[in-house]
C-alpha cells in the first residue's frame, strides 16, 4: 500500500472511536453507532454492546455486518473527499472466557477505560468484526480496495 495512503488510514482508525455498524434486521439493512477498538496487530474491530440492543440481536442471527469510519469534516476538505473506511465481514461473540475474550477486552479497555464497568453487566458482551472486504477512501480519486492482510500489515505497523 502507497505509504501516503497507509499513514492516512492508521490516523483514521487511530483518532476517530466511533463506527457506523450495518447489521441486517428483520431482513432491512439497519445502522447503529458503536464505539470501537482494534486487536493487537490490526486483524479486526472490537466492539462491546448490550444484548437489549437490537444490532446484537441482529449480529447474534447473522454475522455479516458492515462498519464505516468517516474523518471529521474540517472546513478545509469537502465532505466528498473526507478519508472513510467501509468493512464488511462476520461478528463473532467472544463469551467470557472464551479464547481471544481476554485480548479483545483488554484492546478495548485500552481504548476506553471508562468502560471498565459495563463489563460487569451481564447483558453487554464483545464481539469481534473479522474483515471479509475493504474500501478506503483517502480522498478525491484515492479509492482502494484492500485485503484484510494489507489492513493488518498497515495497523500493525503503526
Amino acid at each position: 500500500m502507497n505509504p501516503a495512503y497507509a499513514q492516512t488510514l492508521r490516523a483514521l482508525l487511530q483518532s476517530q472511536q466511533v463506527a457506523a455498524l450495518g447489521t441486517l434486521h428483520n431482513g432491512q439493512p439497519y445502522v447503529s453507532m458503536v464505539p470501537f477498538a482494534m486487536l493487537p496487530g490490526g486483524s479486526s474491530f472490537v466492539i462491546h454492546v448490550s444484548q437489549l440492543a437490537a444490532h446484537t440481536r441482529d449480529m447474534l442471527l447473522s454475522p455479516h455486518v458492515s462498519l464505516l469510519v468517516v474523518a471529521p469534516p474540517t472546513p478545509d476538505v469537502p465532505v466528498q473527499a473526507l478519508a472513510r473506511i467501509t468493512v464488511q465481514g462476520r461478528a463473532v461473540q467472544y463469551a467470557d472466557a472464551t479464547e481471544g475474550h481476554a485480548v479483545a477486552k483488554a484492546a478495548y479497555l485500552a481504548r476506553f477505560p471508562q468502560s471498565a464497568e459495563l463489563f460487569g453487566f451481564a447483558d453487554f458482551s464483545l464481539f469481534a468484526i473479522w474483515p471479509d472486504s475493504i474500501r478506503f477512501v483517502g480522498g478525491f480519486a484515492q479509492a482502494t480496495t484492500l485485503s484484510p492482510e494489507t489492513l493488518a500489515e498497515v495497523m500493525g505497523a503503526g
